[in-house]
């Protein structure tokens, strides 16, 4: 048995003190996932807590046969992520306010403003270009695991990551070595 699968057991059975050992194993992932959709420090941390209950709440519903238990736990941030981008986006053009992403002040002039516009490209892409590219550039996920957190299939998955690099790029073109070249992989950058 997995060991993701045993230790879902144990919580089952009523050891709920062996959650913490899913968190732990799985919080990097959790943390990085809405770090990169989120970037508002305040509201990651939030969401990624509300991840963590949410899937504890439902770790009954978890099916082993469906998928593994990171692509469970990845679709809940997902599904979190989606719902409090939608209603920030309303409440923004509400307020008539852009929302705000603040900049490490550790990061020299040249470095912050690479990322800022990095950052503000990945706002730009559709919650469907910018979550798959996120999960495949971010977090290194499989096409095919992709295609389950997003609940479409490989094709889908595909044809949105290709349109979010072909934006990405666009939108980087000055930044980019002879102007054709696609921008360093936001995978050496890290969680932030």
């Amino acid at each position: 048995m997995h060991d993701d699968e045993r230790i879902i057991s144990q919580v089952l059975s009523g050891d709920t003190a062996a959650y913490r050992l899913l968190v732990s194993r799985h919080e990097r992932s959790v943390f990085g996932f809405v770090t990169n959709l989120v970037r508002n420090a305040a509201d990651m941390d939030d969401l990624a807590q509300e991840v963590f209950v949410a899937a504890f709440t439902h770790l009954d519903s978890f099916n082993p046969k469906r998928a593994k238990f990171s692509t469970w736990l990845l679709t809940i941030a997902r599904n979190r992520c989606c719902n409090f981008l939608k209603r920030r986006s309303q409440t923004t053009r509400e307020l008539g306010d852009p929302v705000s992403d603040a900049v490490s002040p550790a990061m020299d002039v040249v470095d912050s403003e690479t990322w800022s516009r990095l950052d503000a490209a990945l706002d730009r892409l559709s919650l469907e270009q910018r979550t798959a590219f996120v999960l495949a550039e971010i977090q290194d996920m499989p096409l095919a695991e992709i295609a389950v957190i997003e609940g479409v299939p490989l094709g889908t998955v595909k044809s949105r990551l290709s349109r979010a690099k072909e934006n990405l790029r666009h939108a980087l073109k000055d930044l980019q070595p002879g102007g054709a070249e696609s921008p360093q992989p936001a995978s050496q950058r890290g969680a932030r």
